[in-house]
């Protein structure tokens, strides 16, 4: 009995292997990695190339989260074995917060930060004590307010992405600062007059960046989306081949077909 339980336990050790990331497919062995995404355009890119994936043995499963602040934390724990949602500074900012070394695999495209409204179609339009609606994660909030002070509306006291509303050190329309999850900033545009949207959830609002925006950043925006994976990984061989996957003309001329310079190729 006690041999029979012992072959069992070596049967399901040898089948995790086969399925965790940085199995070796050169058998013929197929290779499952779990990539976390949220939906749009993340996840959208991701199924581009799962069939290509497939043929060089690797089944690429999308995981998407629609709450971004839990997919690092998945990928931690291992739930999944790479990210595809959020650019370094973010990156950064949770290893420095968690105590974590999640690295960057390689770098895929910038999604231009814009603002929006529902009721004024000019920031010439705002008005005295207006609310303004901003991510309220630290990356993204230092983010939103520094592309507000490029259009005039507010001083910072420095450049760093690392501020909130009380760094602001001049606001003369006095305008009043609404702090909310990003994903949220979409679904509740109708209660500020302007807000400040990630490109990923405009798209999944059902906004038109280049149409619906006041403003964006610019096109050279540092904010580079990554592929992200634990440390020990970032040399693994599915890993390899998913990064040159979403770095092929294929997936460049998938994201400029679709997303009408909202979101801009890096490769």
């Amino acid at each position: 009995m006690k041999r029979k339980l012992g072959l069992v336990a070596l049967f399901l050790s040898a089948a995790l292997a086969f399925t965790a990331c940085g199995s070796s497919g050169g058998n013929g062995e197929e290779v499952v990695l779990k990539v976390g995404a949220t939906a749009v355009p993340h996840a959208e890119i991701l199924n581009v190339v799962k069939d290509d994936l497939a043929a060089e043995g690797v089944n690429l499963e999308v995981v998407e989260f629609s709450d971004y602040s839990l997919i690092n934390k998945a990928l931690v724990e291992g739930e999944i074995d790479a990210n595809f949602f959020q650019h370094k500074p973010y990156l950064d900012e949770f290893n420095a917060e968690s105590g974590e070394n999640l690295v960057s695999a390689g770098g895929i495209h910038i999604e231009p930060m814009g603002i929006y409204s529902s009721s004024i179609s000019s920031l010439d339009e705002l008005k005295e004590g207006d609310k303004v609606g901003v991510p309220n994660d630290a990356t993204n909030e230092g983010r939103a307010l520094l592309l507000l002070q490029s259009e005039g509306l507010i001083t910072l006291a420095t450049d760093s992405l690392d501020q909130t509303p009380e760094d602001i050190t001049e606001n003369s329309l006095n305008l009043e600062f609404v702090e909310l999850a990003a994903e949220q900033l979409a679904r509740t545009l109708s209660e500020t007059t302007i807000s400040v949207i990630n490109t990923n959830y405009a798209l999944e609002g059902g906004l038109s960046p280049l149409e619906d925006s006041i403003a964006m950043e610019a096109g050279d925006s540092p904010y580079v989306n990554i592929v992200a994976v634990r440390a020990e990984d970032a040399d693994n061989e599915a890993v390899t081949k998913l990064v040159e996957a979403l770095q092929s003309d294929k997936v460049r001329d998938y994201i400029n077909e679709s997303y009408n310079g909202a979101v801009v190729p890096v490769f």
